[in-house]
This record gives C-alpha cells, structure tokens and sequence, in this order.
C-alpha cells in the first residue's frame, strides 16, 4: 500500500474521519482472521476461548496519507454495535490499532521478539487519547506514552472510522521510525468489544502489508 503524498499534512484536520482530504485517497481493503488459539498467553484464556470465535471483524479498508514529516491512517470497518465503555471485567470497548515493524525482522504474528519489538499505534472507543505502545514476544506490550499517537474515531450507520497518526521520527526507543525514502511494513488489528475482545483476541491482517512512502512532486525546471 501507497501513503498518498501531501505537501501540508494538518493533523488537526486528518483526524476527522470525514475530512475532505481522506475523500480523495483511494482504499486498500485488508482481509482480517482472528489470531490463532495456540498464541494466547495463557492456558486460562486458550481454555476460556477454545469454543468461542476469535475476531469477529473480517476486513478493514485502509487509507494512509503523509507529508514527509507525520503519517496517518484512517481506517473503517463494519461493527453492527458501538461499545464504549469499560465496566469491570464484564464489558470491552472497541479498538484498533497499526503495527509497524521497529526492527528488521520483527514478527508481528507474536507481537515482536526478544530484541525484536513491534510499535502499535493504538485507539480505543473510550479514551480520547492515542496509545504508543511496543511489545517483544507474546503478552509483553508496555505503553510508552498517551501523548506520541494522536487517534479519534466516530461510529455511524455499523461502521467505525478511526484515524491514528504519528510522526514518522520520534525520540523514542525501541520504536518505528519511518523515512520516506524506505518501504516498510504495516499490519492492522482490530478489537471488537461485543465479543469480549482484548489483549491477544482480536482480528487482525497477518504478515506484514508493504507500506510505501508516496513521493514529492518532482520540481519543475
């Protein structure tokens, strides 16, 4: 997938789901499985889930712009119920989240590895904040911070819009950082709350999509 290119990338603006500017980008739709069985952290929670369906959301349309400086992606998916809100252990809200690799060779189907992290941009239906947050190995994502990720989505007609940015450099260890003059990877996660969805069960697309960092217009001469 292509990041289109804007030579002024107001943050403010991309993160309305409606924005004008995400009308002219065209999607790429990603084909989500629920994260197999054998990958839960625990023995408690591959036996609580053992006869239940694992990713109830199937697919995902994904945009992404940049402007040399941040990157935002908007994403959008079917979700026949809006869940916000957390009530102790009983009740989950929606979410979503970009991985990207922050090391080459980082296995995203295990969220990362030892010296191998993986950086999720994440959002969630009941905080206004972004989530940055990094995991090497399986049930080992530690949030870094509620201020680097800049997230906001709305719900309407039984879809979810969320966009999620970030800058692509940041002065962060054990992170993405992206420069446009690389490719890089991307693999998108999504939680759904009616089902009980958190943690490691959750939708998501697989290995990772490339994501190319559309160019400047060449200069005129």
């Amino acid at each position: 997938m292509k990041a289109h290119y804007l030579a002024k990338l107001d943050l403010d603006a991309a993160l309305d789901p409606q924005a004008k500017l995400w009308q002219d980008v065209g999607a790429t739709s990603l084909k989500l499985d629920g994260t197999p069985l054998g990958l839960q952290p625990t023995g408690a929670i591959r036996a609580a889930w053992a006869d239940k369906q694992i990713g109830l959301v199937d697919n995902v349309g994904v945009k992404a712009v940049h402007d040399g400086q941040n990157l935002a992606f908007h994403l959008v998916w079917r979700d026949a119920t809006e869940n916000r809100n957390t009530v102790d252990n009983t009740s989950f809200p929606d979410a979503a989240a970009v991985f990207l690799p922050a090391a080459a060779g980082a296995p995203v189907i295990t969220m990362g590895a030892p010296n191998l992290p993986v950086n999720a941009w994440y959002w969630r239906a009941d905080d206004l904040r972004g989530h940055h947050v990094v995991a090497e190995g399986i049930g080992t994502t530690d949030t870094i911070d509620y201020k680097t990720v800049r997230a906001r989505g709305f719900w309407s007609q039984d879809h979810w819009h969320v966009v999620i940015a970030r800058a692509l450099r940041v002065d962060s260890p054990r992170v993405a950082q992206l420069d446009a003059s690389i490719s890089s990877g991307f693999s998108v996660a999504i939680w759904d709350g009616s089902n009980g969805e958190r943690a490691g069960i959750k939708s998501f697309s697989g290995d990772w999509q490339a994501l190319k960092l559309g160019a400047a217009p060449a200069a005129r001469t």
